[in-house]
């Protein structure tokens, strides 16, 4: 196995180019498992930690260019307010050494339906940063994911950075696991309230060959919150209106039977975390957070 160090951007895609079969690693979380149990001999590690650009975000008006190489724990301490929703899987993940690590570019290269951070990308609508020496393209996150452990990188192509929108609203994050932290997600949920633009969305982990959102389920509850004047009076949500969302949420799950939990209650738990995280996130709109965003 041969170890590529390039020490910048440009040197780090040329590397690629010539050795398109080349893993990628930064925070080495992932990678350095399936290596060390023999599960993966890459020909070639490009390592990415010299790459001094890929560990710093930008933040503007609308959105967050969040480098790929940025670690978990800096999303908590510096971008919370930014990325609530994402803020709060990066919570989840590991221990507090690999949060040191891992990163949301270093998830997405893994793919796994089980990515904490996928959910929060799909509910707060992001998109992939793909460079090569051809050329960079944005992946819409829900693009991204083509099947398990399987994503729309091109063999050349490098994750450059995710661009996030940020937070105008209210966003929630719920994980079913046999403890809060350093276990592989049984399922996960993500919810975002866009005052904005007067639309909800949704992400869900492990319950599919890949994360998915509820597209279902988005266009039900932005429809009942348009239709009842929810947006402007912040009036309670009727029982029925959460009810069908969470019906919709685990309809649109596609889970398999595992060693971490069954069908039945994958599904059964996707329904549970939707309807308390509606609950959530519209009790903090009605308290105000996200309320004026809409005439910003």
């Amino acid at each position: 196995m041969d170890f590529l160090r390039p020490a910048g951007w440009e040197e780090a895609l040329a590397a690629k180019a010539e050795h398109p079969t080349a893993v990628p690693i930064a925070g080495g979380t992932d990678v350095m498992v399936e290596i060390n149990f023999d599960h993966r001999r890459p020909e070639y590690l490009l390592d990415l930690t010299r790459v001094a650009e890929l560990a710093e975000w930008e933040v503007t008006d609308r959105t967050v260019r969040l480098g790929a190489g940025v670690p978990y724990t800096r999303i908590i301490e510096e971008l919370r307010a930014e990325l609530p929703g994402l803020a709060l899987a990066a919570h989840t993940v590991g221990s507090p050494q690999i949060r040191n690590r891992g990163t949301v570019g270093g998830n997405l290269g893994a793919a796994s339906p089980a990515g904490d951070a996928h959910p929060a990308l799909l509910a707060a609508g992001a998109e992939v940063e793909a460079a090569s020496v051809r050329g960079t393209r944005l992946i819409p996150v829900e693009e991204f994911f083509t099947g398990v452990k399987r994503h729309a990188l091109a063999p050349d192509e490098l994750i450059r950075a995710v661009h996030i929108r940020k937070a105008d609203g209210p966003q929630q994050f719920s994980k079913v696991g046999t403890r809060n932290a350093m276990v592989i997600a049984v399922c996960a949920f993500a919810v975002a309230l866009h005052p904005r633009t007067r639309t909800v969305r949704t992400g869900i982990g492990s319950a599919a060959p890949t994360p998915v959102r509820a597209r279902e389920a988005e266009e039900f509850l932005g429809g009942a919150l348009e239709e009842g004047g929810f947006w402007d009076s912040g009036a309670p949500l009727a029982p029925s209106v959460v009810r069908r969302f969470a019906e919709l949420c685990a309809g649109a799950c596609r889970p398999i039977d595992d060693v971490r939990g069954t069908a039945a209650y994958r599904r059964h738990a996707v329904g549970v975390m939707a309807r308390r995280t509606l609950g959530w996130t519209w009790e903090a709109y009605r308290e105000g957070d996200g309320r004026t965003a809409q005439c910003a």
